[in-house]
């Protein structure tokens, strides 16, 4: 992880239940004599994150509906984290604006943005029930209602517009966009997750217990094309928007996609860049590219 991040070290179960209580029937002794979760246990996993939140960052109060997407913390910090480094490489480093595309109800990088730097961010997504519990996850809290604004995409074809206003301008967008392609396969996907996590001998789950445990809602787990083409349509839309926009940035899971992207941006003829981050055994990257430099860099 991101020599910043402060997750790099095992968590302190201690005093993160201390934090929150409710994380104490999930916390167990595994076999290497160290205390853990059940990282397959969506419960378990949120929990952790009420008081990782509530330790680590002055989050007191945060939560998310059923079954919607409970993100892992040390992953979204790394991302926010490489964000602040890209902008310094810059000289870019006080009254930082930012754009989260698809906060999602849980709003976890604006609200980690807030706490690391206290950034302004304005998250958006095109899901009303998303909306409505990012927007309560920011409200019980002065510091993050004066540093975020959550707003809605009514325009699903829509990216940018109908988002940024006239001559608003951010230092960067970011964006973990929808993974899989399908339901289908964001079935299967989630189910081999399972799998891996669990070690379950015969390793058989039924569908309904694949969302109870992993939770995520059609829109943040897939969307036709999956990533490669939610990218790439992301890197068109932003040419409209090229002086809204320093740094254009998105997650990418999948490596052989960067290929279908550098070959976008090379077309835009833009400044591009990606950035290597590493979580234990996931490898993941993100690309960032910007208008305002002339050359090209892969």
């Amino acid at each position: 992880m991101h020599p910043n991040n402060k997750h790099n070290d095992s968590y302190s179960f201690p005093e993160l239940i201390k934090c929150n209580a409710e994380l104490a029937p999930y916390a167990f002794e595994n076999d290497y004599g160290v205390t853990t979760i059940d990282f397959s246990d969506n419960k378990a996993v949120l929990q952790l994150n009420k008081a990782l939140l509530k330790l680590h960052y002055g989050v007191s109060e945060w939560n998310i509906p059923n079954n919607y997407l409970c993100p892992p913390i040390p992953g979204r910090v790394d991302y926010i984290h490489y964000i602040a480094d890209l902008l310094a490489s810059e000289g870019i480093d006080t009254a930082i604006k930012g754009l989260d595309i698809g906060v999602g109800a849980n709003c976890i990088y604006p609200i980690l943005a807030s706490q690391l730097y206290d950034w302004k961010m304005v998250g958006v997504d095109s899901n009303e029930t998303a909306v409505s519990s990012a927007k309560a996850n920011i409200a019980v809290s002065e510091g993050l209602k004066k540093n975020i604004e959550i707003r809605h995409q009514e325009n699903n074809a829509n990216i940018f517009e109908g988002i940024i206003q006239k001559d608003e301008f951010f230092h960067f967008s970011m964006c973990n966009p929808p993974f899989h392609s399908s339901e289908e396969n964001a079935t299967k996907g989630t189910l081999r997750k399972m799998r891996n996590l669990q070690k379950n001998e015969g390793g058989y789950f039924k569908k309904e217990e694949i969302y109870l445990n992993f939770g995520g809602q059609a829109n943040e787990l897939w969307c036709n094309g999956g990533e490669a083409l939610f990218i790439k349509r992301m890197i068109k839309q932003s040419a409209a928007f090229k002086d809204n926009i320093k740094w254009f940035t998105s997650l990418v899971s999948k490596k052989e996609n960067l290929a279908k992207m550098y070959k976008q941006l090379n077309k835009l003829k833009v400044t591009h860049k990606t950035i290597e981050m590493t979580q234990g055994n996931k490898q993941s990257r993100i690309v960032a590219w910007s208008f305002n430099n002339p050359e090209v860099k892969v």
